[in-house]
């Protein structure tokens, strides 16, 4: 089937494309390097699965998310399209199974996280693959530039100088101009070739909120406008607290965050999908590979360190076309609490060498040993074992992480698994000389087929337990026996956070922290949290505009519905006079920028609001512009 929309018919069911998803496609199928810019919901995935199961060969996905990992996989298995995933947490024998398949052709589709490409065991199998299409998710992490930035992203521009001839397709959500240009430059690109759909969302209402009382402006926000919403927090404890407090108002709330185990995330998440729940107070934890259409608010009770952040997830109401709403709620001390945050999460290297040598000592690690090992790791229960304080340790974890010597997954799932190592006639044998384990083998075989043989399958005890007639603990005493026989592979099922060792391990002392990149990133942290305070307190530029200047994008004509462009609308007309926007211009005769605030001060005999009105009706006449940190600048 050589026509990209008869394959999105047939395996998507969809009659078309969204926009610029067929252009890219079709670039993708011409073998362009591609970078694809698609804001969250914008549909990314199909922009390489549909090519990539045009393309002969399979296509290779890296993404640092799991959790996104898993549900691609499984989508694309419920399309009859063949797929698998390797990452963190599996034992060395099921990646060799996968990595087997996926060299003797057996998927389309194999997903990857980016430190699995240098392994050698990886590294072995790929030159038996017949790679057709390299696919870069979250391509932002490459570049220093970007705010979630993972040194092992560096490691794919070695891989491809192997494989010459694969095009590649990154993929972000979210990028800044500089990031753009890195992005293409570290993944090797052949010629620039971006595809970036506008970050303007048309139906969505930006506004911020600065209020004394935050609990009493999330309810009235919620009971203003109604239908689904997310509020956003920073802390676990902080979301109980609030989703309690809105229960007490009579609304209907539940709380999200990572601690939870599998199945109480997935009940909290289905009853919110399913409109059981309206509102579901969370950490970011929440929202990744979620569609949920009709999201009508979100709300931040908290705002992220950076716009990136608050853009994807803002950007998760109303992703079925319909009005909705993005509120950011602040309070003059969220803003000295957001600095001293960034303070605490860039700690210094001493302190980042205790936590390294801790996390050694905790597993019992021998310097050298331990690379792409994973562990299952409790915040709680270390920071106890080494008296440690928990938000600092946890910052110097996702530091450690950073500069690429640890991978922490914090919402990390993983089923029990289930691989024959013998063949039909070994198990036949075994059978018929050990009575005890034939219920057992036979329901095996009798749910889960041939699929045993050649791959790792996840497994139900509880459905195996029922079929063959005996209690669940039997089932697993049994498998165990079994692996212990060297019949099979069993692997249960384990539902704490994981930590991985990317490297062998270094003596603390030497660890080789790249000190010049850190203070750079603390110094772009810094930067992009001034941003964010920006456009909290920005009262003159559109919402929307402030944002699309932050991505790089030029657009002149103000959304209209955001809180700024209602608050120009409702100032009284003929109260700005152009003696004021005079004496306003005149300000900018020694200087080439000046703040709002000192815009303000240097007018005493004018009401602050009326000095506002008249620097945004400047604005909109085209005499004056305002950068995304809230500076004023004359139009030359």
């Amino acid at each position: 089937m050589n026509d990209p929309v008869s394959v999105l018919k047939q395996y998507w069911g969809y009659a078309q494309f969204r926009p610029l998803q067929e252009d890219i496609v079709r670039a993708v199928l011409d073998e362009k390097d591609v970078l694809a810019l698609l804001p969250t919901g914008g549909g990314k995935s199909v922009c390489f699965q549909v090519p990539g199961l045009m393309r002969e060969g399979i296509c290779l996905v890296i993404s640092p998310l799991i959790a996104l990992m898993k549900d691609q996989v499984e989508q694309l298995k419920r399309r009859n399209i063949p797929a698998a995933g390797v990452y963190s947490g599996m034992s060395r024998r099921e990646i060799d199974i996968v990595l087997d398949n996926a060299a003797n052709g057996a998927y389309k589709f194999l997903y990857l996280s980016p430190e699995r490409l240098k392994t050698e065991l990886f590294q072995e199998r790929a030159t038996k693959m017949n790679i057709g299409l390299l696919a870069i998710d979250e391509a932002h992490c490459i570049s220093q530039w970007g705010y979630d930035f993972r040194p092992p992203y560096l490691e794919i521009s070695a891989f491809r100088e192997k494989y010459p001839d694969v095009p590649c397709i990154a993929l972000t959500a979210t990028a800044t101009e500089p990031v753009k240009l890195d992005i293409q430059d570290k993944l090797a690109f052949r010629e620039a070739n971006v595809f970036q759909k506008s970050f303007a969302r048309d139906n969505l209402s930006y506004s911020v909120r600065k209020v004394e009382n935050k609990e009493a402006k999330l309810v009235e926000v919620l009971e203003k406008i109604g239908g689904s919403s997310v509020v956003y927090c920073s802390s676990r404890k902080r979301t109980i607290e609030i989703a309690e407090m809105l229960q007490m108002h009579h609304l209907s709330a539940d709380f999200y965050h990572a601690g939870l185990s599998h199945e109480q995330r997935n009940r909290k998440q289905d009853d919110w999908i399913s409109n059981k729940t309206r509102v579901m107070v969370a950490t970011n934890a929440f929202g990744m590979g979620i569609d949920k259409p009709d999201v009508r608010t979100v709300i931040h009770w908290d705002m992220p360190d950076n716009l990136e952040a608050y853009y994807q997830e803002a950007g998760r109401a109303g992703r079925d076309e319909k009005k909705a709403f993005a509120v950011a709620l602040f309070h003059e001390n969220d803003l000295v609490e957001m600095e001293k945050r960034i303070e605490q999460s860039n700690p210094e290297l001493p302190y980042l060498k205790k936590i390294y040598q801790c996390l050694a000592n905790y597993y019992k690690i021998a310097i050298g040993a331990g690379a792409m090992l994973s562990y299952p790791f409790g915040i709680a229960d270390f920071v106890k074992t080494f008296d440690l304080q928990a938000f600092e340790a946890f910052q110097a974890l996702k530091k450690l992480e950073e500069e690429g010597f640890v991978q922490l997954n914090e919402q990390f799932y993983r089923p029990s698994g289930l691989h024959f190592n013998v063949n039909y006639k070994a198990i036949y044998e075994y059978e018929i000389a050990h009575e005890k384990y034939e219920p057992l083998l036979k329901s095996l075989l009798r749910i889960y087929g041939g699929e045993l043989y050649n791959q790792v399958v996840y497994i139900q005890e509880a459905k195996i337990a029922q079929v063959a007639g005996i209690s669940v603990s039997e089932v697993k005493k049994q498998l165990e026996f079994l692996q212990k026989e060297q019949l099979l592979d069993y692997t249960a099922q384990s539902d704490l956070p994981q930590i991985t060792f990317l490297t062998p391990r270094y003596d603390a002392n030497k660890l080789p922290v790249n000190q010049k990149r850190i203070a750079e990133r603390r110094a772009l942290s810094l930067d992009k949290a001034r941003a964010v305070n920006a456009y909290l307190t920005n009262e003159v530029l559109c919402r929307t505009l402030s944002l699309l200047s932050y991505f790089g994008e030029d657009k002149e004509e103000p959304c209209g519905v955001c809180d700024v462009c209602l608050a120009g609308r409702k100032s009284k007309e003929g109260m700005v006079t152009d003696g004021l926007k005079g004496k306003i211009i005149q300000q900018f005769t020694t200087t080439d920028a000046l703040s709002i605030e000192t815009l303000q001060q240097q007018l005493p005999d004018y009401a602050k609001e009326l000095v506002v009105d008249a620097i945004r009706t400047l604005n909109e006449e085209g005499a004056l512009e305002l950068d995304m940190y809230g500076a004023v600048r004359k139009v030359q």
